[in-house]
């Protein structure tokens, strides 16, 4: 009802957006009590006329009803400050050469199956391909309704133990990689960035191949001299569109670290990737001598191996967000 509301788009379209986001919860919500309202009457009929085939039919709904339910809930966990924004998701590999880089890429298959589950969007800004195999990092942008929100799950040191197949002996390796994610800043928040404080490095994109990626020095790397962070873009063919999602990822980065550093819980594994070892993972996938995913925070663990790494991380991602509900009714800093 401002005046001036419609003059700002800038500023009114994210709170048209808030807007439509609670339309949506309050609808869902209303639509959900209604066919509560109509189950309830159902089953009064179906027991009163002992009618087996609408019993089983209610039951059916119940079931229904109650994923429903699980999914309003869930959404109304995603309620700090950051969990509805883009997220950016890095993936690096941990020591031990192409076992450690074939795990890097399995990991980068698996989210973005996830992320074509979830209908998110994804761009990838950067990639560094292993010697051998695999992939050394990765960073990708992901777009979509709380995509920060659900990825936070995911940040931190994954486990892998298998058979390696690039061992000729056939033993049994372990191999880590980091997965880091950051919520994307929007133009709302003002990061101060020195330039002064930055080195900016141009080099060659390196990928499949092409006129424009041997001959031109596209690819931007950025330097924040005063934390060592390290960010670079190589996807774009315009050198200046690439360092722009640098600086994007930067101020990203920079805001999180500010953030957690002023909650007193800044984490080393966003800064010094020599910690991607035994003794920090999150979670663990055992391919041998047992078959097993175990998210080690919640104790949530699942068999089905395969599912997981194609993507089917939605109870591992929804037992960590009650896990920090409960943590926070506890008063603890997750």
């Amino acid at each position: 009802m401002k005046p001036d509301f419609w003059e700002k788009p800038e500023e009114s379209k994210h709170v048209l957006k808030e807007r439509s986001d609670l339309q949506e919860i309050v609808q869902k919500w209303q639509e959900l009590a209604s066919d509560v309202e109509e189950c309830e009457l159902l089953l009064d009929m179906a027991v009163e006329e002992a009618d087996e085939a609408t019993l089983k039919e209610v039951f059916t709904e119940v079931r229904t009803l109650g994923r429903r339910f699980r999914e309003l809930e869930l959404r109304e966990l995603l309620s700090e400050e950051n969990d509805q924004r883009n997220a950016i998701l890095s993936i690096n590999a941990g020591a031990g050469g192409t076992e450690a880089q074939d795990w890097a890429e399995m990991l980068l298959r698996m989210y973005l199956r996830w992320c074509e589950n979830k209908q998110l969007k994804v761009d990838m800004v950067d990639l560094q391909e292993g010697d051998e195999a695999g992939l050394k990092s990765t960073t990708l942008t992901v777009a979509g309704p709380n995509a920060y929100g659900l990825l936070k799950a995911e940040s931190g040191i994954h486990r892998l133990v298998r058979i390696s197949p690039f061992d000729a002996s056939g033993r049994r390796h372990t191999s880590f990689a980091a997965v880091l994610v950051f919520p994307e800043v929007d133009d709302r928040i003002e990061v101060d960035i020195k330039a002064a404080d930055l080195r900016i490095d141009t080099y060659r994109a390196s990928g499949a191949g092409g006129q424009h990626v041997n001959k031109t020095s596209s690819a931007v790397r950025i330097t924040h001299l005063p934390t060592g962070i390290v960010v670079q873009c190589q996807n774009e063919k315009s050198q200046h569109r690439n360092r722009d999602i640098a600086m994007k990822i930067l101020r990203a980065r920079l805001y999180e670290r500010e953030r957690r550093a002023q909650q007193d819980k800044l984490q080393e594994l966003h800064d010094n990737l020599d910690e991607i070892a035994w003794g920090n993972q999150i979670r663990s996938y055992v391919l041998q001598p047992y078959r097993l995913v175990k998210d080690h925070r919640t104790g949530f663990e699942k068999g089905n191996i395969e599912a997981v790494l194609d993507g089917d991380l939605d109870d591992f991602i929804e037992a960590y967000l009650f896990h920090c509900l409960t943590e926070r009714e506890k008063g603890r800093t997750v």
